[in-house]
């Protein structure tokens, strides 16, 4: 006979179950996804069970210094599984590497030195069994959190590439698109439109180029708040300025929702960003996730664990890298 839980105990149960749980922690919709084969939710429980306390702890000095860098790191990520799939290759040095391509302009030097700099602590402590694309999955996660966002859990046991792919950048969805180009450039790794407007969402924390966001000054765009235009001109007088502007108007620095409050105020800067108000399968879900943070982030975590998972390598592919920026030199580098 089943064991008998009284009301009272399983209350109780239930209020420890919620107080071990990190803040904003929207785990359940990402669990219900099984992981694509040799991907774990505890792949490294028992060969490196301190793998994501050193990650947050040192990514935790480095963002009192630098917060930048979050947005940062959250870009390389994004950049790296767009292109061949998320296994590292965008961090690999080498001629006509991945981010030569126009499409990963702006990677911050910085943030790629941090990713080489958690890899050194993570082998240092577990030996060389954790690869640079898992490092780099969980240092993007943990650049949401850290900044106001969700806490969801990261599949892992990725393999970092033997090779990178300059071309395969070409699939990155572009800023000067409009949605249509934009949900075909997300429909070809199988991402739905609920996804792409979830996704699009990073843009609530970060900086843009002036060279991302020219084309809306100059011809003025008319569907750019005048307010937000005179203050870009004033920041970008041409597309030659090596200067930034802010991707959220209002919270610059945190992950929450008011990239969507911006876009609804036509305060999106990128032409992706601001046409998802036009468009009529995204403008909906730009209007519900402006009003309701928790469900943009549930589905933003339903759509991250999935970007996460894009052609990984696992098994016997690839390789762990010793150096984040270098093809171990067994394998002829």
């Amino acid at each position: 006979m089943a064991k008998v839980i009284s009301r009272s105990s399983l209350y109780t149960l239930l209020i420890v179950s919620w107080l071990v749980l990190p803040s904003h922690f929207i785990g359940s919709e990402a669990r219900v996804q099984p992981p694509v084969k040799g991907l774990s939710y505890s792949f490294f429980a028992k060969t490196c069970p301190k793998l994501e306390t050193i990650v947050r702890n040192h990514l935790k000095k480095v963002f009192q210094h630098d917060n930048g860098q979050a947005p940062g790191l959250l870009r390389i990520f994004f950049h790296d599984c767009f292109a061949q799939g998320c296994d590292g290759s965008v961090l690999l040095d080498g001629k006509l590497n991945e981010r030569e391509h126009i499409a990963n302009g702006g990677i911050r030097t910085e943030a790629l030195k941090t990713i080489d700099d958690l890899r050194a602590l993570v082998h240092n402590h577990c030996g060389r069994i954790v690869s640079c694309a898992d490092i780099t999955a969980i240092a993007a996660r943990d650049s949401i959190f850290l900044s106001g966002g969700p806490y969801f859990p990261v599949p892992l046991g990725r393999r970092d590439s033997l090779s990178y792919n300059h071309t395969a950048a070409n699939h990155i969805p572009s800023p000067f698109n409009k949605t249509n180009g934009t949900l075909k450039a997300f429909a070809a790794k199988n991402f739905g439109v609920t996804d792409v407007v979830a996704l699009s969402g990073v843009h609530t924390f970060g900086r843009a180029h002036c060279g991302s966001f020219i084309n809306r000054l100059q011809p003025l765009d008319t569907t750019m708040d005048k307010t937000l235009a005179n203050h870009l001109k004033t920041i970008c007088p041409n597309g030659n300025s090596t200067k930034t502007a802010n991707l959220d108007v209002r919270t610059p620095t945190v992950f929450d929702n008011k990239y969507y409050t911006d876009v609804i105020n036509r305060q999106g800067v990128f032409t992706s960003d601001q046409d998802l108000l036009f468009h009529k399968e995204t403008k909906g879900l730009v209007h519900a996730f402006a009003n309701d943070q928790n469900l943009f982030f549930q589905k933003f975590v339903s759509a991250m664990v999935k970007l996460s998972q894009l052609d990984v390598l696992t098994g016997s592919q690839g390789e762990i890298r010793a150096k984040c920026n270098a093809i171990n030199k067994n394998n002829g580098v």
